[in-house]
C-alpha cells in the first residue's frame, strides 16, 4: 500500500463524513443560527467573550489536539495499520465527532455551563457532583502530563535531573525560547484585534509574520537555559496567570496564533508524502494487521484506548463545553468547530501513521512517537527535496509544533479544571458570584485554580508516571460518560438521540474491560512495587464510579424513550 493513497482516501472520507453526517446531525439537533448565544447573553470579558469562527476554531482545534493525535495512532501501529486507519475514521466520524459536537451543542443550549451542569438537568445534582470529581481528576493527570511534557522539551536536564546535550539542548533552548515569545505575540495579536479594533486579517498577517520572525530569533538566539525541574514551576506560574486571566489576552489569541502552526504541520506533512509518493519511496511498511495479541496488549480494548484524540477524547467534551461554548458567537459555527475540527485531527492521526509507516524498520531506535512523527515527516521532505538544511528546519519546526500545543493544552486544562472545581461546590441555579458563605473562598477563580496547579504540578514533580497509564482509559471513560450525558440531555429536550446508542455502549465497554484487565494485571504484581496497588485502587474506583453513573444515565435514557 502507498502511503499517499491512504492519506488521499483518508481526507475523502472525512470530508464526505462532514459533509453527509455531520449536516444531518445539525438537523437533527436543531442548530439554530438565530438564536442568541451564551458569548453574547452572558458576555462578562473574561470567560463569556465572542469570538469570530477563524479564531475560535484556532482555540478549540489546538487545545484538542496536543499530542494526542500523534502519539496514539504511533504506539497502535504495533497492531497493523489496517486496525488504525479504520478506527481513526470510523471513530473520528460516528464517535469522536459525535461526542465533540453533541457535547459543544448541548453546553451552548445550557448557558455554556460544564457537561456537569447539563448531566445535572437530567440527572441530578448527585450525578453531577460524580461527574464533576472524575473530570477534575482526569484534568490534573492532563496538568500533571502536559506540563513534563513541556518541561522535557525545554530543558536542559531530563525528568531524572540528568544533562542534556548536543543537537537535542540546541533544539530544546530554540523551542523554549520559541514558545515564551509567540506568548508576548498573541498578548500583542489580542490588543490588536480586542482593543484597537484592526481587522482579524491584517492583525493575522501581522501574526504569521511575527511568528516567522521569532522562530528565526528563537532558532539563533536562545539564552533561556534552565533545568526540567525549574522549567516545572516557571509553567505553574504561567498557567496559574493565563487561566485566570480573560481569554481575549492570551487564550483566545494564542490559541488562533498556535492553530497556523499546525496548519502548517498539516501541509508540510502532505507535501512530504507527496513528494515521497513521487520519489518512489511512499511505501507502507507496518504491517496490515499483526494479530489480536501483541506487545501492545490485545487489540480489544487497548486499540480503542490507545488511539484516544485521533479517533475520540472524553478531554474534548470538556474543552466543548469548557471554553468553547463560551466564546462562540453563532450556533452555525458549532458544527465546524465541534464537528469540523475532530475530523481535521483524525488528518493528523493519519499523517502520523503515514510518519511511522516511513520509518517503521526502524522506528525502535527514534525514541518517543513525537521525534518519530517529526523524523518520518521530515526525512520525507528531505529525501525529496535533497536539501539536508531544509529537512532539519521541518524537524525542529515540527517539534516545536507539537510543543505549542502541549502548552495550549496545559492552560486550558488548567482553566476547566478551575470551572469544575468551582461549580462542585454550588447549588442548583447558583452562580459563583451568589456565594456569600463559607464556600466563597473555594469558588474564588485564584483559589480553585492554585489548588489545581499545586496538586497537578505536585503530581508531575513526583512521579506521575507511574498513575499515567491510567489516564488512557480515564479519558476514553470520560468520552463514553459525555456521551450518556448529551444522550440523555437530547432525549429530555425530545430530539433525536438514536446515533449515541451505539457510541456509548461501545465505549463504556472498552472502557471497563480495560480497566478490568489493569486492575488484574496489577493485583498480580502487587508485592513488586507499593504503585501497583495504588494503580489496582484508582481502577477499581473508577469501575465503580463508572458503573454508577451508566446506570443513572441509561434508567433516564430508558425513561426518555418510554415517554
Amino acid at each position: 500500500m502507498n502511503i499517499l493513497v491512504v492519506l488521499l482516501v483518508s481526507i475523502a472520507v472525512l470530508v464526505l463524513g462532514y459533509l453527509l453526517y455531520g449536516r444531518w446531525l445539525a438537523n437533527q439537533w436543531g442548530v439554530d443560527p438565530s438564536r442568541k448565544t451564551p458569548s453574547h447573553e452572558l458576555e462578562d470579558g473574561v470567560d463569556y467573550v465572542p469570538a469570530k469562527a477563524p479564531v475560535l476554531m484556532g482555540h478549540h482545534f489546538s487545545s484538542i489536539a496536543g499530542a494526542g493525535p500523534i502519539n496514539g495512532p504511533i504506539q497502535a501501529a504495533v497492531f497493523g495499520w489496517v486496525p488504525v486507519l479504520l478506527w481513526v475514521l470510523i471513530g473520528g466520524i460516528f464517535f469522536g465527532g459525535v461526542h465533540d459536537f453533541g457535547a459543544l451543542f448541548a453546553s451552548i443550549r445550557n448557558k455554556g455551563q460544564s457537561m456537569g451542569e447539563v448531566i445535572a438537568d437530567t440527572m441530578g445534582q448527585k450525578t453531577k457532583r460524580l461527574f464533576l470529581i472524575f473530570a477534575w481528576l482526569t484534568l490534573l493527570l492532563v496538568v500533571a502530563a502536559f506540563a513534563s511534557i513541556v518541561a522535557g522539551t525545554f530543558g536542559n536536564t531530563n525528568s531524572a535531573g540528568v544533562a542534556i546535550e548536543g543537537a537535542t539542548l540546541d533544539a530544546n533552548l530554540s523551542t523554549a525560547m520559541i514558545s515564551m515569545l509567540f506568548i508576548l505575540l498573541a498578548i500583542v495579536f489580542g490588543v490588536l484585534v480586542y482593543r484597537m479594533n484592526v481587522s482579524i486579517g491584517i492583525a493575522s498577517v501581522i501574526g504569521v509574520a511575527g511568528i516567522v520572525g521569532i522562530v528565526f530569533l528563537g532558532l539563533n538566539w536562545h539564552p533561556l537555559s534552565m533545568s526540567y525541574n525549574v522549567w516545572m514551576y516557571v509553567l505553574a506560574a504561567y498557567i496559574l496567570v493565563a487561566s485566570v486571566t480573560p481569554v481575549w489576552i492570551l487564550l483566545q489569541p494564542r490559541d488562533y496564533l498556535s492553530s497556523f502552526l499546525l496548519y502548517f504541520m498539516i501541509v508540510v506533512a502532505i507535501i512530504a508524502i507527496i513528494g515521497a509518493a513521487i520519489a518512489g519511496n511512499a511505501k507502507v511498511d507496518i504491517p496490515a494487521f499483526t494479530g489480536f495479541q501483541t506487545s501492545g496488549g490485545y487489540l480489544f480494548p487497548a486499540l480503542f484506548v490507545t488511539i484516544a484524540c485521533g479517533a475520540i477524547s472524553g478531554f474534548h467534551s470538556l474543552v466543548s463545553s469548557g471554553t468553547t461554548s463560551k466564546q462562540i458567537d453563532n450556533e452555525r459555527d458549532a458544527l465546524p468547530i465541534g464537528y469540523g475540527a475532530m475530523l481535521i485531527e483524525c488528518v493528523v492521526a493519519v499523517m502520523s501513521l503515514c510518519a511511522i509507516a516511513y520509518v517503521w524498520n526502524r522506528s525502535s531506535e527514534l525514541g518517543t512517537p513525537t521525534i518519530v512523527f517529526a523524523t518520518g515527516l521530515s526525512q520525507m521532505f528531505g529525501d525529496f527535496t535533497k536539501n539536508t538544511t531544509l529537512q532539519n528546519v521541518i524537524y525542529q519546526m515540527l517539534i516545536l509544533a507539537v510543543s505549542v500545543f502541549c502548552l495550549t493544552s496545559l492552560d486550558t486544562a488548567t482553566r476547566l479544571a478551575r470551572y469544575m472545581f468551582q461549580e462542585f461546590w454550588l447549588k442548583p441555579g447558583e452562580t459563583v458570584k451568589d456565594v456569600n458563605d463559607g464556600r466563597k473562598i473555594l469558588v474564588n477563580p485564584i483559589v480553585s485554580t492554585a489548588i489545581t496547579v499545586v496538586l497537578g504540578i505536585g503530581l508531575g514533580l513526583t512521579g506521575y508516571a507511574k498513575i499515567w497509564p491510567l489516564f488512557g482509559a480515564a479519558n476514553q471513560l470520560l468520552a463514553a460518560l459525555g456521551l450518556l450525558g448529551v444522550c440523555a440531555w437530547l432525549g429530555s429536550i425530545g430530539r433525536n438521540n438514536k446515533m449515541f446508542y451505539i457510541p456509548m455502549i461501545f465505549m463504556l465497554i472498552v472502557t471497563l474491560c480495560s480497566l478490568v484487565l489493569t486492575i488484574i494485571a496489577k493485583v498480580k504484581v502487587a508485592g513488586e512495587d507499593p504503585w501497583n496497588i495504588v494503580q489496582a485502587v484508582i481502577a477499581i474506583v473508577l469501575v465503580v464510579l463508572a458503573v454508577d453513573l451508566a446506570i443513572t444515565a441509561l434508567k433516564t435514557i430508558g425513561k426518555e424513550s418510554k415517554a
